[in-house]
């Protein structure tokens, strides 16, 4: 087979599914796909079919993210990195190397995938799972990702990380064990009617502002987060007396649908004071049956906006 760059851009949406998993940024994710699809162009003479050029360009996509996760720290969330506080604690702020950060799904699913292979990459790009990948070591999660994600076998693994399979398995086993201590569990494949119902509700209620209903649409464990803050709240009583205080410039917002990490998600247009609506946030929400789960807003609309094609800002 003749493999020229049109073949490997084709995978470009999937080996950014596999980065982002693995890197937990969108950004660094898209420069480790540039970097594989460079290292791959660069050697493909030593290609030559031995195997298919997906499982090529995954083996070299993955030992690009190992050699960055050689120097640098894992990315975490607000709920996992500092302890629950309160209406009135102060607002630190930590750079966004530290956060793990959404993606639009459209950069990761690919537009040939069938309809179970998407349930399953939706699954894998849930901001719950990925933030729990980033609790096992880069080899552990390589080899998690690897076989539980894209199917591989033991040898194949092996291969790749240039290991064992006596030492794939072990690695896998002690990976599982820690998703089990981070309680991460599938959710429901695309929304419900009732989910959807949900969704409205949320929507006609943000931009009315009335913040008992947004509170009553709260599940009672619910989590408000808002990178680069380290500061989360959790349960309804919590997240209404922010709305109503220190969240209260928000009155007035409009929201615009997404999709980011499998899930729904709005970008979040502030009042201006010039008029029209400025970005503000991207809200990403995690939905338990008929509840909201988690309401996670990454205040980083300047990067965000654009990579999600979100607009400047929004008319009076």
């Amino acid at each position: 087979m003749q493999v020229d760059i049109t073949h490997l851009e084709a995978h470009r949406a999937a080996l950014t599914g596999h980065c982002y998993r693995m890197l937990g940024s969108p950004v660094d994710a898209e420069d480790a796909v540039q970097e594989t699809i460079v290292r791959a162009w660069q050697n493909l003479d030593r290609f030559q079919g031995r195997a298919s050029v997906r499982t090529w360009l995954y083996r070299i996509a993955t030992n690009v993210c190992l050699d960055a996760l050689s120097h640098r720290s894992r990315r975490g969330r607000p709920m996992e990195d500092s302890p629950l506080g309160s209406v009135d604690d102060a607002l630190e702020a930590r750079p966004r190397t530290h956060w793990l950060e959404p993606i639009p799904d459209a950069h990761v699913l690919p537009p040939d995938a069938g309809p179970f292979e998407l349930a399953a990459l939706r699954q894998s790009i849930r901001l719950a799972f990925v933030a729990a990948l980033q609790h096992l070591p880069p080899r552990q999660r390589a080899t998690l990702l690897l076989t539980e994600v894209l199917g591989w076998s033991a040898a194949e693994v092996a291969g790749c990380l240039d290991t064992s399979v006596a030492a794939v398995n072990s690695a896998l086993q002690r990976a599982r064990e820690t998703l089990v201590t981070r309680k991460v569990t599938s959710s429901e494949e695309g929304l419900s009617d009732e989910q959807t119902r949900l969704l409205e509700r949320y929507v006609d209620a943000f931009h009315r502002y009335d913040v008992d209903c947004l509170a009553g649409l709260l599940r009672e464990d619910a989590t408000l987060s808002m990178p680069p803050y380290t500061l989360w709240l959790q349960g309804p009583d919590a997240i209404r007396a922010w709305l109503l205080g220190r969240g209260a410039g928000c009155r007035g917002s409009r929201l615009i649908p997404t999709r980011a990490c499998g899930s729904p998600a709005f970008g979040h247009y502030h009042p201006s004071p010039g008029g029209g609506h400025q970005p503000w946030a991207l809200i990403v929400l995690e939905l338990s049956v008929d509840r909201i789960a988690a309401w996670n807003s990454f205040l980083d609309a300047e990067n965000l906006f654009p990579l999600f094609e979100l607009p400047p800002q929004l008319p009076s």
